[in-house]
């Protein structure tokens, strides 16, 4: 009888505690790593199945702590793009957005406002999506029944509950009452019971600030939830001694932002991962003054950890489907509605003026930057096709326009079919390094499973391997595999994964460091969502394997239907 199940030889093992890498071999059974040998003593003898990882990288899988694939998980068992890309275990429920607890009458409701907040396509979810669940607990029920090629942890999301309490018009115009807020309480008590690792929310007001919105443009629930109702669920995990909160909070106002999620951690005396910092190359000052203050608070003795966005890509867009510009009054207006509506939006005089008058006050939208600097990358009508390449600012400067009419000018010849591609963030070396510094930064904010046809920032894991540790050489091997497997773990709440040790749930990824890669260079759009609806997306080049649970999911980019992920309740399973 054979000692175990698979044996994977001769790798450059770099096991996710930031000790120096080895060669050795690596045994796994049952799902776990039963031998870690160094210097190559397995045989394969010993094993039904052998992997020669010769000359290849052995490191813990990726945990991904920020995704929004609540819904995508209901027919895509990997999670993709994430599962492509060596992430073996995910985060859901985040930013407060989800599904559960849900009344069946308000369904279709539920998806509509994740149509816009995260723009994922309804069509799909109304396809695509099983409802067989009303609770919390019937929805982790559900996830753990559903076959996954990747294993998931759910955060317990606020909007949900507080439409199911208070009802969605009054959950988004006023605080709870005290009996409210007592059964609220008692829902998130519940939830956290049944398995959830701790609570979401996204809090950005109802301001310039607030750039993810409800379908009908409204903020979402837990935007303008009151601090006060916030810091009442914060004393549910002080209570009960256990959980995490995830927290994206955002407002003019810096400073009072920070001191209230110093508040939070004092009150729930738990960690909190704020989200998010993200380099923008114009202004280093942004995210300079979070890291000064994400190293104040834990020198302070609060635990906050700092989730920052690594990939190194802009949006590509079209105006028959962007929403990402919703902190506008003006912009939010115009890019409401079906294509044909907005193509006439676009068209009228006066919210035309409106628009430019809006640039002309300095604005610029807080996800992507100047208008100024979009890229038309392409466009249907043949008699644009002299604008590709070319940015806003040039065409506008050629053409003696204001920029916005420029763009817009193009857009409407162009059906709103033209696609325009904004700035990279994250290029510099030198403030990514800054962002990785620091020992409270964790990689990620992928948003895998949202915004597909806009990003494919899911693939980051990839990236930031082959750019920060293989091509700009900033950041070690060793460090790179510790802030995207153990770090998370740790402050998410994983029990025993994140780390290639004796006893752990063997997720693995084998890869081939010196021609890891994004493939293609740019993302591709295909038509895999149910309901024929298309997204963006980004495959890799150099995983030879990608393992879960101790069974291969991806050998050489090809999928093995193999479906070994588990919902992981509190962390564990």
């Amino acid at each position: 009888m054979a000692e175990f199940d698979v044996v994977i030889q001769g790798g450059t093992v770099v096991d996710g505690t930031r000790t120096p890498r080895f060669t050795g071999d690596i045994g796994i059974k049952d799902g776990k790593i039963a031998k870690v040998e160094r210097n190559g003593k397995l045989s394969s003898s010993t094993a039904k199945k052998t992997l020669d990882a010769h000359g290849l990288v052995v490191a813990p899988g990726f945990i991904d702590l920020h995704t929004h694939y609540d819904a995508q998980i209901n027919w895509d068992p990997y999670c993709t793009l994430s599962g492509w890309h060596g992430v073996t275990s995910i985060v859901i429920g985040n930013c407060g957005f989800g599904f559960a607890p849900c009344k069946p009458e308000l369904r279709d409701r539920a998806m509509l406002t994740m149509s816009r907040v995260e723009a994922i396509p309804f069509e799909s979810m109304k396809a695509g999506m099983k409802w067989d669940w009303v609770t919390f607990p019937d929805w982790l029920d559900f996830l753990d029944r559903t076959p996954k090629g990747i294993n998931v942890l759910s955060y317990v999301p606020l909007a949900p509950i507080m439409i199911w309490t208070m009802g969605l018009d009054a959950a988004k115009n006023r605080s709870a009452t005290e009996k409210e807020m007592q059964e609220m309480c008692r829902i998130l008590d519940e939830a956290l019971t049944a398995g959830g690792c701790g609570f979401s929310a996204q809090r950005l007001g109802n301001g310039f600030v607030s750039v993810q919105r409800d379908y009908d443009g409204t903020p979402m629930v837990t935007d303008t939830m009151a601090d006060e109702d916030v810091l009442a669920f914060a004393k549910v995990l002080a209570r009960r001694k256990e959980g995490f909160i995830q927290l994206t909070q955002a407002s003019p106002d810096f400073q009072k932002d920070m001191d209230f999620y110093d508040r939070l951690a004092e009150v729930a005396g738990r960690p909190i991962l704020f989200n998010a910092t993200a380099v923008r190359d114009d202004r280093p000052a942004l995210h300079r003054r979070v890291m000064r203050w994400i190293e104040k608070t834990n020198k302070e003795g609060r635990l906050i950890y700092n989730q920052t966005a690594v990939m190194r890509q802009g949006l590509i867009f079209t105006y028959g489907d962007m929403n990402l510009f919703d902190g506008s009054d003006v912009w939010r207006e115009v890019t409401m509605g079906t294509p044909a509506e907005r193509l006439q939006k676009f068209q009228n005089p006066a919210m035309r003026q409106a628009l430019c008058a809006d640039y002309d006050t300095g604005h610029t939208p807080i996800v992507t930057g100047s208008f100024d600097e979009f890229r038309i990358e392409s466009v249907v009508n043949p008699e644009l096709k002299k604008y590709v390449g070319k940015t806003v600012g040039q065409i506008a400067k050629m053409e003696n326009k204001h920029p916005v009419d420029a763009m817009l000018d193009i857009a409407i010849a162009d059906n709103l079919e033209t696609e325009f591609e904004t700035p990279a963030r994250n290029r510099r070396e030198d403030y990514a390094a800054e962002l990785m510094a620091s020992e409270h930064s964790i990689p990620g904010v992928s948003d895998g499973g949202a915004h597909t046809k806009f990003v494919t920032i899911g693939a980051y894991p990839t990236d930031m391997i082959s750019w920060m540790v293989r091509d700009a050489g900033f950041l070690s091997l060793e460090e790179a595999h510790y802030r995207l497997s153990a770090l998370p773990a740790q402050c998410a709440g994983f029990q025993d994964r994140g780390l290639l040790k004796e006893g752990a749930p063997a997720d693995v990824v084998v890869y081939d460091l010196e021609n890891l890669k994004l493939k293609p260079e740019k993302p591709v759009i295909v038509h895999d969502f149910p309901a024929n609806e298309w997204r963006r997306v980004q495959y890799a080049d150099g995983y030879r394997w990608i393992m879960v649970n101790g069974e291969v999911t991806f050998e050489d980019g090809n999928c093995t239907n193999a479906t070994p992920g588990h919902l992981l309740r509190h962390g564990r399973g």
